[in-house]
């Protein structure tokens, strides 16, 4: 008996450390002894950025990257990601991490908000990363905590599920808030933002620019989609100078890993090279590169390992029992080029992609500027991020690669040359190409013998199997408005 409610005080203390509410020692370890015991804004947003990062690239390398056919772990074990065969445990690291970090945001936001100090800078900047995580969040794992998250230290650690759509009509409004904020707001603390080095006039630009993503998200769903299709011409031809966008690669949402400190890549020290080197490429995304000579690959910025003097790929979603010779692959620490320390990997959200939606955007009717515009500069723009000094005109690598824009084809054919380019585009950001092949169905993947969840492409991550019984009755009700908590249960978005 004694040793049964030791159990179960041990238990209660997990919860407590785990929950997302709980924001006790991430404080407690950036605040300065010598000076306040309350961490301030400056103290938190490197950390917290730095955190959500890790998360994103670790679980997509593992997760994304395996879905997506980026690259195939040639294994015949269960819980392979690449046959659909997804782990109820697969939730809990991105649940639990993303949390974490929103409550840190959050404090952030309400000491840059007290009067003593205020500081709309930070205030702004907070609101859109909030906006940014919470849009994973949901679009990972459907209805989840938002109005009622984050509330541990006020005692509330069973917070309910709100539903998508209202999560996403809260996600705007922070978004909406962030552009007023900043607008004449005075920079941040340039060393306090490893991404914009305290520019809060490119965080606006960055979170204009995320608006224009989650509206493009939810624009397919019937009852919200004429007010996405409204604001997306609002944005973009109506108050451009209300609601100023990316302009540039320069403006790009990147945490550029210097290799200095707290800035070194999380694949120095999460990932053995051994590791890295593992899974394949796949064939899917290799071919396309091969197919179009494109630069990133032949002039190596991806650092990926030839096979017979050639880029060669795997088939994903094989039969178990029927596993490729390896072949082409990530190159590790060991070699003079490697994506393990490459700066740019740590990507929020580029101006090439910001272009193709754009295109899209264009492509259905929406806003005024053609379509092959905004599709010409995120092609070019795509490569030069990785390789700024190649002058290739946009026009001649396009016809030499066959994907010059053609504005005859169906808009089924112009989605696919447009998420085509999108999905390398937004290689290594975070699970996006996973959310919008789920949105769009967009770019056509080859389906295998050994997949899983009847072929069909996972619609989500399940909850973490201990929000079941740590917050039972919140956890009963999302599933009783959304659907059965498995991978083939769609999100509200994906639905009509």
């Amino acid at each position: 008996m004694k040793r049964n409610i030791y159990k179960i005080i041990f238990v209660v203390i997990l919860f407590a450390i785990i929950q997302p509410s709980c924001k006790k020692d991430f404080e407690a370890i950036n605040t300065d002894p010598n000076t306040s015991p309350i961490a301030s804004p400056k103290q938190l947003l490197a950390p917290a950025l730095v955190s959500v990062l890790t998360t994103n690239m670790l679980r997509c390398r593992t997760f994304n990257n395996e879905l997506m056919q980026v690259t195939v772990n040639q294994s015949d074990s269960e819980g392979q990601v690449f046959r659909y065969d997804i782990k109820n445990t697969w939730g809990d690291y991105t649940w639990n991490n993303w949390y974490m970090q929103l409550t840190n945001f959050k404090s952030i936001h309400t000491i840059a908000s007290d009067s003593l100090t205020l500081d709309k800078g930070y205030q702004g900047i907070s609101l859109i990363c909030q906006a940014w995580i919470y849009s994973m969040l949901t679009d990972t794992y459907g209805d989840v905590p938002y109005s009622q998250s984050n509330q541990g230290s006020e005692g509330n650690l069973t917070p309910a599920f709100d539903k998508q759509k209202d999560i996403y009509q809260g996600i705007f409004k922070q978004l909406e808030e962030a552009n007023t904020v900043l607008t004449g707001a005075v920079n941040v603390v340039g060393s306090s933002d490893p991404v914009f080095n305290g520019n809060v006039s490119l965080w606006r630009k960055f979170g204009n620019s995320l608006y224009l993503r989650l509206l493009m998200r939810i624009s397919g769903k019937a009852e919200v989609s004429a007010d996405c299709i409204a604001k997306i011409k609002d944005i973009v031809d109506n108050n451009a100078a209300t609601y100023p966008i990316m302009a540039s690669n320069n403006e790009s949402a990147v945490l550029k890993w210097t290799g200095s400190g707290y800035l070194t890549s999380p694949f120095i020290a999460g990932v053995r090279a051994q590791d890295w080197t593992a899974p394949s490429m796949a064939s899917f995304f290799i071919d396309n590169l091969t197919k179009w000579a494109d630069p990133r690959l032949y002039q190596n910025s991806w650092s990926i390992a030839t096979y017979n003097g050639g880029y060669v790929g795997v088939p994903s979603g094989y039969a178990p029992g029927n596993a490729p010779v390896k072949k082409s692959y990530f190159l590790s620490t060991t070699s003079t080029k490697t994506l393990m320390s490459e700066p740019l990997m740590g990507n929020i959200m580029n101006y090439a992609e910001l272009q193709f939606i754009l295109a899209e955007a264009a492509a259905k009717g929406w806003i005024s500027t053609p379509a092959q515009t905004y599709y010409d500069k995120g092609v070019i723009n795509a490569i030069t991020l990785w390789l700024p000094t190649y002058a290739i005109p946009v026009a001649d690598y396009e016809a030499g690669a066959d994907i010059t824009w053609d504005d005859t084809k169906s808009l089924d054919e112009k989605m696919e040359m447009i998420h085509v380019q999108k999905y390398y585009t937004i290689f290594w950001t975070d699970f996006e190409q996973w959310f919008e092949y789920r949105r769009t169905g967009h770019p056509i993947l080859p389906k295998g013998a050994g997949l899983l969840n009847g072929g069909v492409m996972p619609a989500r991550i399940t909850y973490p199997v201990y929000v079941q019984s740590a917050n039972p009755t919140s956890y009963k009700a999302a599933v009783a408005s959304q659907g059965a908590d498995v991978i083939s249960t769609q999100v509200w978005w994906q639905k009509p």
